[in-house]
């Protein structure tokens, strides 16, 4: 037992033939077919790339972060060179497929539902709200933590002044996803609750 659940890849592939055990257990007919099939597909794509993506967020701002000043110096590099980089990977790419399985997942429910939500039509300004505050959370992991982390961590070569501003930044806009990310979560469990909205 301890090779298999030792063994990440087939403890995953463990999970996957689970998952297909239960989507053909339970929708046997219904598999392939149907809009209402492919919605909840994407459904559970969009929720399981999401919670990815937000368990690394909250990974970094209260473990990850706050623990790192308390690390003796010699033992900083392996979470720099080896752990913080890995996790950073699935981050950024977990972030960018919570956002387009959300899209894909909002237009396979209703065609120009994403439209409808992101400009805050009536009915929409919940889910609209939320697929904003992703969006802009989303644009933060790729195009300001990712890059300044990737300086901070001495994936690209830069000085020490460099280095450590890029940290700072890297944490602020990590810290700000934090805070967006309560209300996001919020607006998007709450769409079917408060849909009048």
């Amino acid at each position: 037992m301890a090779k298999i659940l030792g063994n990440f890849h087939l403890a995953l592939l463990i999970g996957v033939v689970l998952l297909a055990a239960a989507m053909f257990g339970f929708h046997g007919d219904l598999v392939g077919s149907g809009a209402a099939y492919w919605a909840g597909f994407f459904r559970y794509l969009h929720i399981f790339a999401g919670i990815l993506w937000i368990g690394l967020l909250y990974y970094f701002n209260f473990v990850q972060i706050p623990t790192m000043p308390k690390v003796p110096a010699e033992l900083k590099p392996g979470v720099s060179k080896y752990i913080a980089p890995a996790a950073l990977f699935w981050f950024r790419w977990s972030a960018l497929a919570t956002v387009l399985l959300g899209l894909i997942l909002a237009e396979t429910s209703q065609g120009g539902y994403v439209e409808h939500a992101l400009t805050f039509k009536p009915g929409f300004k919940v889910i609209g709200t939320g697929m904003w505050l992703g969006i802009v959370m989303a644009a933060n992991v790729w195009f300001i933590i990712w890059p300044n982390q990737k300086r901070a961590l001495g994936i690209v070569a830069v000085d020490d002044a460099k280095k450590a501003a890029s940290a700072s930044l890297a944490m602020m806009a990590s810290r700000t996803n934090l805070i967006l990310s309560i209300p996001m979560l919020y607006c998007m469990v709450g769409q079917s609750h408060i849909a009048a909205m």
